[in-house]
């Protein structure tokens, strides 16, 4: 077998996601993926390299995506902890190469995302599994992380096929004030 860089990426892509259970930091750009997938192309996906924000609109809405899974590749059911997301301020961005020094939550929305599941269906690469809350940033309290269960209590789920319009109506709500 030849060496190219179609085969690294192969292994790579098997090695993350060749599991039900995808670990904590390659979790969020699978999630992502499945966000793009659904949203319509007036959303760019932009996130990497530490961007501010994982999708952007062309009305320049922009979009924050956090996630957490009930079932973690690496604890055992003996260690069951309080799911949670990072909704801390951040000191800076980067836009491309470009470092941009403020304080702040730079989306205007958070699209909050939980797998629940805990038996051994559990499979994080699944997204009829998942359940997503759209958020307005200016509903967050200002905290470095949000319970699971507070976001849960407060706002109301969708599933990967009704996450698209969610997203549009809290982004057509925003446009209004």
């Amino acid at each position: 077998m030849a060496l190219t860089a179609e085969t690294i990426v192969a292994k790579a892509s098997d090695a993350a996601f060749g599991s039900p259970l995808v670990v904590n930091n390659l979790r969020g750009l699978l999630v992502e993926a499945m966000v793009s997938a659904v949203v319509p192309s007036e959303w760019k996906w932009c996130s990497g390299d530490w961007a501010g924000f994982d999708f952007v609109h062309r009305d320049g809405t922009r979009l924050e995506v956090k996630q957490t899974a009930e079932k973690q590749s690496w604890e055992s059911s003996s260690e069951k902890k309080r799911r949670s997301f990072d909704i801390a301020r951040r000191k800076e961005r980067w836009e491309g190469a470009k470092r941009i020094r403020e304080i702040g939550r730079f989306a205007q929305l958070y699209l909050f995302a939980y797998h629940p599941v805990i038996d051994k269906t559990a499979d994080h690469r699944v997204p009829e599994q998942w359940k997503f809350y759209i958020v307005p940033t200016v509903e967050l309290p200002d905290q470095k992380t949000i319970a699971r269960s507070v976001i849960s209590q407060r706002f109301t789920p969708f599933d990967i096929d009704t996450v698209a319009a969610a997203i549009e109506t809290q982004r057509i709500k925003l446009m209004r004030v």
